[in-house]
């Protein structure tokens, strides 16, 4: 009855009547489908953190505000307490609450404003010299073995150049370092450290450049993320190790850089070998070379030995065969005087069975005289022959001079062993000579050298702190003054600032 009589809604034909429920349900539907993730920034109020995990706050600007909700399954992951009045970026789905019809945002991440943006722009920054190859290793320069000079850049008041400078004394203080001061935080710095790039790569007076600050927030290291830093460093000629921040820092720096060490002291360790190990390698080589050297030594003289035992002395040998000459003299009248024997045993054998053979026998004995007498020719000739052999063999033997050659020899052998030892010590020497040089310099560069110079070493009595500038001191301060002998403790009356 209400219906029929109101003009206005019975004019109207009514299509369809929808629920409460359904309706926010479509709307809710609309919306998701409307916006997907979104990001949005602005200010945190009316937060409320209950104990089921979820956070409840609004999100403001100066002109409007929305109500947003951040599950336990996603806060899970933040960085960083959220706080009433903290500027945040979030990234949501916008959707209804159907419990109260209420339009709201669901919060899948949030990050704070500043640093958000800084780290997008980074890993923007970052992504784009990768793709560039600026990052790869092929083009990383490889460090110096044995670096003379190194140079840091780095702010000179900063701790970073001080750990540098301990590990440097204390590893390898014979090498000279490079300090170009630079800014390492605020808008001109990573100016300046590209123009001490470019400084050092002009006047090629390094080995090695070490750029280092302390660690910090993003925006403090923010200068080593410059994209015409990175490139500077890239061109560069010159080695460069990166030390910037903490050992979980990382900047664009550090990637193009050739090598990225964790902390300042770590990139010293990385810039210089261990002074006292390479002492130690030193002379386990000279113990080694001295250890080849007597090996090969005593190698030439058993060789030495052995070619004087093969050589053979020509009088043994004329000795051996003047020995076989008498053997077989010996050999050849026994010889004879078998045949001359057997001879007479059948000379008397037919005397004996002939009757008067006086006739034959006369001949046979002659012709028994003159066989003798030929073979008694023929073994005198044979002698004189032998030993006519046997005299000009041993005449071609002296002419020969077979042992002065041997002695010439020897002595020439000798000698190519006084010159062998006289190089082998000479290099030995040249070691030693070089080992002492070192030592040398070593002990010039220490500190206790300084000390014997004239000069002192000044620290602070109530830290132990080393004074390196009057505005460290104040009037009434005691202070300790190490001398090359002794200790003075004394109290500053007076300060002048030069």
């Amino acid at each position: 009855m209400a219906l029929d009589s109101n003009p206005t809604l019975a004019s109207r034909p009514v299509k369809e009547v929808y629920a409460v429920s359904r309706l926010v349900r479509e709307a809710k539907r609309v919306l998701e489908g409307s916006f997907p993730l979104t990001w949005v920034e602005g200010e945190i109020s009316n937060l409320a953190m209950p104990a089921s995990g979820h956070i409840y706050f609004t999100l403001k600007d100066e002109a409007a505000q929305v109500r947003c909700a951040m599950f336990r399954t996603r806060n899970r992951n933040l960085r960083f307490t959220p706080k009433n009045g903290l500027q945040v970026l979030l990234r949501v789905r916008v959707t209804l609450y159907e419990g109260r019809g209420e339009f709201q945002c669901v919060v899948e991440h949030m990050e704070e404003a500043g640093s958000g943006a800084l780290q997008r722009a980074y890993e923007a920054l970052k992504h784009r010299l990768g793709d560039e190859g600026l990052f790869d290793s092929e083009h990383k320069k490889i460090l110096p073995a044995l670096p003379q000079r190194i140079g840091i850049i780095s702010s000179p008041d900063g701790a970073a150049v001080h750990d540098i400078l301990t590990v440097l004394n204390r590893r390898f203080p014979a090498a000279k370092v490079i300090l170009y001061p630079v800014a390492v935080q605020g808008t001109d710095s990573a100016k300046q450290i590209t123009k001490a790039i470019k400084l050092a790569e002009k006047r090629n007076e390094c080995d090695v450049l070490i750029m280092s600050r302390g660690g910090g927030s993003l925006e403090d290291l923010w200068s080593f993320n410059d994209e015409q830093l990175a490139r500077s460093i890239f061109a560069c000629k010159l080695p460069i190790i990166s030390a910037v921040g903490h050992e979980v820092d990382f900047t664009i720096a550090d990637f193009v850089a050739d090598v990225r060490a964790a902390t300042p002291s770590a990139a010293a360790e990385l810039a210089v070998p261990d002074g006292i190990a390479l002492l130690n390698q030193v002379s386990r080589y000279s113990q080694r070379l001295l250890l080849i050297i007597k090996h090969l030594i005593q190698t030439e003289r058993n060789q030495l030995k052995l070619l004087k035992q093969g050589l053979t002395n020509p009088l043994v040998a004329i000795g051996q065969n003047m020995q076989s000459v008498d053997r077989i003299e010996q050999r050849l009248h026994r010889a004879w005087r078998q045949i001359v024997k057997d001879k007479q045993q059948q000379a008397g054998y037919w005397t004996v069975r002939l009757t008067h053979p006086q006739a034959k026998i006369d001949a046979q004995q002659h012709r028994l005289l003159q066989l003798s007498a030929r073979l008694e020719q023929q073994v005198k000739k044979g002698l004189t022959t032998h030993q006519y052999r046997l005299t000009s063999l041993l005449q071609r033997f002296q002419s020969l001079s077979l042992l002065n050659d041997i002695q010439k020899r020897q002595a020439d052998i000798e000698q190519t062993n006084k010159v062998l030892t006289s190089s082998i010590q000479q290099k030995i020497d040249g070691k030693r000579a070089l080992l002492s040089a070192q030592m040398r310099t070593l002990a010039a560069v220490s500190p206790l050298s300084t000390l014997e110079r004239g000069y002192s070493i000044t620290t602070s009595l109530r830290n132990n702190e080393v004074l390196l500038n009057s505005k460290q001191a104040e009037v009434g301060q005691h202070v300790n003054v190490q001398l090359q002998q002794g200790k003075l403790h004394c109290q500053i009356t007076k300060i002048k600032h030069d």
